[in-house]
């Protein structure tokens, strides 16, 4: 009998289909089976494609090029439909994808049979059978909730905990391993559902080895072994390997990225799995996405492995301990690509013994203003080297940058940048800081008894923008027990604040620590970030916009010292009647804890009133000099301004409508003590007020 006859009578047809040419030929039986005219021939695309289901004929283009891809057999099931939709008879496919030696990868011919099979019963409606239904709408419920998982995974650790944790609609594996490729040997990236130890045997293997993930690696091809025997017929060597594991099924699919086969992912079961067609197309996609997702992994690795050794590299330590001073820093980059950017601080010991605080911010966050950062840095310490006091480095640090921007690209300044820093010169022995500031915020201040104020300074324009800019100097004493931060802008504006809210937001902060500084930087940038959520895997994004750099330095105090009192002090020159205004808001911040806001309220009153009074009555500066001491509820402040004027102000009883005048009946009606002192050169016109924890009772000293 010849092969044809007995093909016939099991009701099984031959066909080849011509992927390129657009045509399938069929034999009779096959022809028969698909409702077409019951002899050979040679049949349009078009023609066999109306005889299937829609959905089906969707189906079996996934499952072919499957089987091109991995150079196996197509297997489907597939309804035969007439004119109106109705279903005439399943048939099952089973044949091979041959690629032509010449044209595209997508050129094929295929080469199988056609059977059919008992179900559904003819003239049934084309309703979804389980080849269509449940399990593939879970198939790609699954495939879409993996492919988030695995794309939301930020290192190889994560990528690999997601991939275990994936349940597989009807056959989830209990163990898995990805192998990696090092030259010309096999390794373990990582596995699960094994104990410490197993991958010993497969940690180094040459790729020549008889093992199903080698051959995955120098194939570029899926190994499917459904049985135990399977396994010990096609890798008789490493067959004892596996045994112990006591698994019945294995898959083996090659990790590919961007045409590159990175490794293999290997799944086992403890069930048998026969990997028919939907099952290989499920693991197939799952092994596509995690390719995808360790090479992003990696990708992401290698960056912040050289972001943070370039970090590293770029910030100091903080060298020696400081005599009776202590000093701790922290530098947060930005969430974005790079880890590092244009944020830096240092601390750099002086020849004269004195210690140099330097905190910094490059326009930009990207590799262009580390590259600044870093030369800006080197030069600021060599100017601090040579022993030039701060306005002096700041001055030539400024023309050092604006040279470079300068020469860059031609001189055409596409890509000019500048430089905020502020400069602290400190002396450990007296506790003073000289400070010149370049277009950076103001330090902060925290006095002994927890108080944070911000310190007025002087400042110049960043550094960069003018080559021959001037950064004067300001001296303030740091009392024992009292420490000074020092940030940018990174610290105060992330999350939308500006430098008032920002402000806000970290003064609890400040006042409520402890005393140790490590902490304190640590909370402080806590503070901006948020919790964790805020920038690892999940739905919160990132949440850092902007580089961090913190210097913090307190002064220590003894046992035997007193508390310092709390203290604060501002120049208000001629050319400068805005900083009246600064003034004001110094006092109301030093006093934010008073009993009384009236009293706080009047303090300010006056204070207005006596520096308004200086720069229109004489011809030099005014200096606000504010203190408060004593134990909290029962403080006295004293706020004393001074000027070089010899000539002592009088009391008068202005008229109704008179617009100056009132200054020393306001002082007289509002302060508690108050009176004009003459100095060798100058006077100073001061006040008093008593706090009163109950604001009811009089204050008295």
């Amino acid at each position: 009998m010849r092969t044809e006859d007995v093909l016939a009578a099991t009701a099984t047809g031959l066909w080849r289909w011509d992927n390129r040419a657009g045509t399938v030929t069929l034999d009779a039986e096959a022809a028969r089976l698909l409702e077409l005219p019951a002899e050979h021939g040679v049949f349009r695309e078009s023609q066999v494609r109306s005889r299937f289901h829609p959905v089906d004929w969707n189906e079996i283009y996934g499952v072919v090029n499957l089987a091109v891809a991995e150079d196996t057999l197509a297997e489907a099931r597939l309804r035969i439909v007439d004119e109106h939709g109705r279903v005439l008879r399943t048939v099952r496919s089973r044949s091979k994808p041959l690629r032509r030696e010449e044209g595209s990868e997508a050129d094929y011919v295929l080469v199988g049979t056609l059977q059919e099979v008992a179900e559904p019963q003819p003239g049934t409606t084309g309703a979804h059978t389980p080849i269509t239904g449940d399990w593939r709408r879970s198939r790609e419920a699954f495939l879409l909730d993996a492919g988030r998982a695995l794309a939301e995974a930020r290192s190889t650790a994560e990528v690999l905990r997601v991939a275990y944790s994936l349940s597989m609609p009807g056959f989830s594996p209990d163990g898995l391993a990805v192998f990696g490729v090092e030259g010309e040997r096999l390794t373990i990236i990582g596995h699960h559902g094994h104990t410490m130890g197993d991958e010993g045997p497969f940690s180094d293997m040459p790729l020549e080895t008889d093992y199903p993930a080698a051959e995955v690696v120098r194939t570029g091809r899926a190994v499917y072994l459904p049985t135990a025997d399977d396994y010990r017929d096609r890798y008789p060597a490493s067959w004892p390997l596996a045994r112990r594991f006591g698994r019945r099924s294995w898959a083996f699919l090659p990790l590919i990225v961007a045409g590159h086969t990175m490794g293999t992912w290997m799944a086992g079961f403890r069930h048998p799995v026969s990997f028919s067609p939907d099952e290989r197309s499920v693991l197939t996609t799952v092994a596509r996405m995690l390719a995808q997702a360790l090479a992003r992994a990696g990708v992401a690795e290698t960056e912040r492995e050289l972001s943070q050794g370039l970090q590293r590299s770029m910030m100091p330590s903080l060298g020696p301990d400081i005599p009776g001073m202590t000093v701790a820093a922290r530098y947060v980059p930005t969430g974005g690509g790079l880890q590092v950017g244009g944020d830096w601080y240092d601390m750099i010991p002086l020849p004269s013994g004195r210690i140099a605080l330097v905190i910094g911010d490059v326009q930009g966050h990207d590799v262009r203003a580390a590259g600044l950062m870093g030369q800006l840095r080197i030069a600021l310490r060599a100017y601090a080297s040579e022993g030039h006091p701060p306005d002096a480095v700041l001055s030539r640090a400024s023309r050092f940058l604006s040279g470079l921007t300068d020469a860059y690209e031609d001189g055409d300044r596409p890509d000019a940048r500048f430089a905020t820093c502020l400069y602290a010169e400190a002396d450990p022995e007296t506790g003073t800081l000289d400070i010149a500031r370049a277009g950076h915020p103001d330090p902060v201040v925290m006095t002994g008894d927890g108080t944070a104020v911000i310190r007025r300074t002087e400042g110049g324009l960043p550094l960069g923008v003018e080559a021959d800019a001037d950064y004067p100097a300001t001296r303030i004493t740091l009392e024992a027990g009292e420490t000074i931060m020092l940030c940018t802008d990174g610290l105060i504006e992330t999350g939308g604040h500006d430098l008032a809210t920002g402000w806000v937001r970290l003064r609890p902060i400040l006042e409520g620590h402890t005393g140790d500084l490590e902490k304190l930087a640590d909370e402080l940038v806590q503070a901006v970030h948020g919790p964790a959520s805020h920038y690892t895997t999940g739905p919160l994004a990132d949440r850092r916009e902007d580089d961090i750099a913190v210097l913090l330095l307190r002064r220590e105090a003894s046992a035997a010292q007193p508390t310092a009192p709390r203290r604060t002090a501002l120049t208000i020159a001629q050319a400068e009647p805005e900083r009246i205004s600064a003034a004001r808001t110094l006092l109301r911040e030093m006093l934010h804890d008073w009993a009384d806001p009236e009293q706080v309220d009047a303090a300010v009153l006056m204070v207005s009133e006596m520096a308004t009074n200086v720069l229109v009555h004489t011809d030099g500066d005014a200096l606000m000099v504010a203190q408060a001491t004593g134990e909290h509820g029962e403080r006295r402040l004293r706020v004393e301004v001074s000027d070089g004027s010899d000539e002592l102000p009088h009391k008068r009883r202005p008229g109704e409508m008179a617009s100056s005048g009132r200054g020393l009946v306001l002082m007289e009606v509002l302060a508690d003590v108050w009176g004009v002192d003459p100095r060798g050169s100058g006077k100073s016109i001061w006040f008093e007020l008593y706090e009163s924890a109950d604001p009811t009772e009089p204050a008295g000293p």
